[in-house]
C-alpha cells in the first residue's frame, strides 16, 4: 500500500489535478451513497470513477485517499448510570442501567456497544416500608458478585445497619435445569452458563435476603432431609431454572466462583 501510494504522488507531480480523489472533492459519507464520488485513482489501480463513502470498504471501490480523508472514528459512549431500583417490589424484577452515547461511529469506525444493561434483583419492602419478599417457595439465586454491591445498600427496614449476623451457606447437588441457563450471553446474566447437572453449588445466605426473625433465606431447603427434590430460578431470566437437593450446610462456601451464588 505504502508503494502504491508512492507511486500515486509521484504521478500527481507529474500530472496535476489526475490524482483528485476523497479530499480534493470533499466528500466522505456514511453508508452506501452512489451521488457520493469524485475522479481519480481508485485502491485497485483502476482510474476513473471512485467513491468516498463508507461501503466503499466493501465493494472496492473506495478512492485512493479514502482512509486518509475519511479517517475511521469508533463510537465512544460515556460512563453508565447508576443501578436503577427494582421495577416492582416483594418479587423478582429486573434493574436497569444506561449510557450515551458521545460520539457516533464514522467511516466504518467501531459500533457502539450496548447502552443498556439488566440485572435481576427483588426488593424486601413496600413502598410503605413493609417487610416482603420472604415469601416464595423457589430459592431465588444470582451470581455471588451482586453481593459486593448489595452490601452497600439498605435492603430491608428490618435490618439495621448495625446487624452483623455471619449468615450462612448451603451446598446443593442440582439435578436438573432448563435449557435457557445455557443460552445466557449478556454480561451480567453469563453466570447462569455455569449452572450444570449433577454440580455442588454453594449459595451463601446473608441480609437482606436472611429474614431477619427466623434468620434464614427463602428457599435454602435446610429442612430438607437431604432426599427432597427443591426447586431453584434464576434472577434476571425466569426461563432459567431448576431442581437441586441439600447437600449440607456450612459456616462458609467454599465452592470455586463460578458455581458460588447468593439467595436473592
Amino acid at each position: 500500500m505504502r508503494t502504491l501510494w508512492l507511486a500515486l504522488c509521484a504521478l500527481a507531480r507529474l500530472w496535476p489535478g489526475t490524482l483528485a480523489g476523497c479530499a480534493e472533492a470533499g466528500r466522505c459519507c456514511p453508508g452506501r451513497d452512489p451521488a457520493c464520488f469524485a475522479r481519480g485513482w481508485r485502491l485497485d489501480r483502476v482510474y476513473g470513477t471512485c467513491f468516498c463513502d463508507q461501503a466503499c470498504l466493501l465493494t472496492g471501490d473506495c478512492c485512493f485517499d479514502y482512509a486518509r480523508a475519511c479517517p475511521a472514528r469508533p463510537c465512544i459512549v460515556g460512563e453508565w448510570s447508576p443501578w436503577s431500583g427494582c421495577a416492582e417490589q416483594c418479587k423478582p424484577t429486573a434493574r436497569v442501567r444506561r449510557r450515551r452515547v458521545r460520539q457516533e461511529p464514522q467511516n466504518g469506525g467501531a459500533p457502539c456497544p450496548p447502552l443498556e444493561e439488566r440485572a435481576g434483583c427483588l426488593e424486601y419492602s413496600t413502598l410503605q416500608g413493609q417487610d416482603c419478599g420472604h415469601t416464595f417457595v423457589p430459592a431465588f439465586i444470582t451470581t455471588s458478585a451482586f453481593n459486593k454491591e448489595r452490601t452497600r445498600q439498605v435492603a430491608s427496614p428490618q435490618w439495621s445497619t448495625d446487624t452483623q449476623d455471619p449468615g450462612y451457606c448451603m451446598e446443593f447437588k442440582t439435578e436438573s435445569l432448563t435449557h435457557h441457563c445455557a443460552m445466557e450471553n449478556r454480561p451480567l446474566t453469563r453466570w447462569m452458563q455455569y449452572l450444570r447437572e449433577g454440580y455442588t453449588v454453594c449459595v451463601d445466605c446473608q441480609p437482606p435476603a436472611m429474614n431477619s426473625v427466623s434468620l434464614r433465606c427463602s428457599g435454602d431447603g435446610l429442612d430438607s432431609d437431604g432426599n427432597q427434590t427443591l426447586h431453584w430460578q434464576a434472577i434476571g431470566n425466569p426461563r432459567c431454572q431448576g431442581t437441586w437437593k441439600k447437600v449440607r450446610r456450612v459456616d462458609q462456601c467454599s465452592c470455586p466462583a463460578v458455581h458460588s451464588f447468593i439467595f436473592i
